[in-house]
């Protein structure tokens, strides 16, 4: 085995992990990644691929880098902003200008190593530079080539701009965010590009169970605006169901009720009494027997039809107490609910601090960084941060030594303008 692929093989074992967590490989131990991409989707994809023990490869611009580090604002020590720290941990980063033709040929080199491709241009550049699916399938037929976009790869909007909130308005997602009759809301996190990451590393996996038994790679197209629309569930479900356009509904749910925020003597929290034995249960607490015997509220089908008023008659009684005393009462009783938490509450929670949702990540220049914590936890073999996210092109130079290019030949890849902007 050369020193390129002993190298992958054992990327997962290495970097910061403390030995005692390293007893045995993680899933994706062995597996070489091309992450060409920049900003979100992309690199959040590729970074969960890293923390399932993948050796990701970041191949960034030289000079600039990917456009997160110093563009999006939240601005560190050194140059790169907590944006980027907190989606590119695990991975290793080369400086490569795919603009030069010495770069190019160096990246299909690599791309003819590794098993997973993933990147986030728009449709059609990566062909222009020779490195479309078409050319490294030629030689790489195992390579799984994962291209994420805006909106697909074909298609009359193909070649326009991929971003988050433009997803969000052309899917319909933006059409049932909000309350009724406000201004236009985007959902408050980037679902569009969070869930086209999270659909893309599912196609990755799958493609990978595929490998295993064909031995062939294949081209998958994700796009921003399919993953919006894959969420829209419940709404479109009541417009082919009823032929109604679904329309904001504030917190509230548009199959059940009450099911939303509302609100207290001090202010919202969040419950739920979707079904006849959560909503007898709700009328007990409250003393509302009267609510149990109202026409207007008997099934959920009427709860529906007339959750303006029922919500109206339920925060008389919820005026009562505070948020957090009719918390602790409803879920005293089964009743779900919940409070308003901001995210310092959420991630400095009890429950938050039990499930490692911040974990701090050891860096060269920023000493400890705060990161979001694994989202999922695997029994045998847990994810464990080996790397701190990349300086730019920090890994360039061992990584072509590992490749097997001499020094002469890594000066003669310089020379041509391979790593220069």
């Amino acid at each position: 085995m050369d020193e390129w692929n002993k190298r992958g093989a054992a990327e997962a074992h290495d970097g910061d992990a403390p030995e005692g967590q390293r007893a045995k490989p993680q899933p994706l131990a062995g597996l070489r990644v091309l992450d060409v991409t920049q900003v979100m989707a992309g690199p959040f994809c590729s970074m969960l691929l890293a923390d399932m023990g993948a050796d990701v490869i970041k191949i960034e611009p030289p000079g600039s880098g990917d456009q997160t580090r110093g563009a999006m604002g939240f601005k560190m020590k050194g140059p790169d902003s907590m944006g980027f720290l907190n989606m590119n941990r695990n991975k290793r980063s080369m400086a490569l200008n795919l603009k030069s033709e010495a770069g190019r040929a160096l990246f299909f080199k690599l791309a003819a190593k590794a098993d997973i491709l993933v990147e986030n241009y728009r449709p059609g550049v990566m062909t222009r530079l020779g490195l479309g699916y078409d050319a490294l399938h030629a030689h790489n037929p195992a390579l799984i080539y994962a291209s994420i976009s805006g909106f697909g790869q074909s298609g009359p909007w193909a070649k326009r701009p991929g971003y988050d909130l433009m997803a969000q308005a052309m899917s319909g997602v933006m059409s049932v965010t909000g309350h009724p009759g406000g201004p236009p809301v985007k959902a408050g996190v980037p679902v569009a590009d969070i869930g086209c990451a999270l659909f893309t590393v599912y196609a990755i996996l799958s493609a990978y169970i595929g490998r295993q038994k064909s031995g062939e790679g294949q081209h998958i197209d994700a796009s921003l605006f399919d993953a919006a629309l894959a969420f829209s569930i419940w709404d479109i479900s009541e417009y082919w169901g009823t032929g109604r356009i679904p329309e904001p509904l504030g917190t509230s749910n548009r199959m059940s009720a009450p099911y939303q925020a509302v609100r207290a003597s001090d202010g919202y929290f969040v419950m739920g009494a979707t079904n006849h034995k959560l909503w007898t249960l709700l009328c007990n607490v409250l003393g509302r027997q009267d609510l149990l015997q109202d026409a207007r509220f008997t099934d959920i089908s009427s709860r529906l039809a007339n959750r303006e008023v029922l919500i109206e008659k339920l925060e008389v009684s919820f005026a009562a107490k505070t948020a957090e005393e009719w918390v602790t009462l409803l879920l005293a009783e089964g009743v779900p609910a919940g409070r308003m938490n901001t995210y310092p509450e959420a991630f400095e929670s009890e429950h938050g601090r039990h499930r490692e949702m911040r974990i701090e990540v050891p860096h060269p220049i920023e000493g400890s960084v705060p990161n979001i914590g694994f989202p999922v936890k695997l029994s045998a073999t847990p994810q464990v941060v080996r790397r701190h996210a990349p300086l730019l092109g920090e890994h360039t130079e061992s990584l072509l030594a590992e490749f097997g290019l001499s020094p002469q030949e890594v000066e003669e890849l310089r020379d041509a303008g391979a790593f220069a902007a």
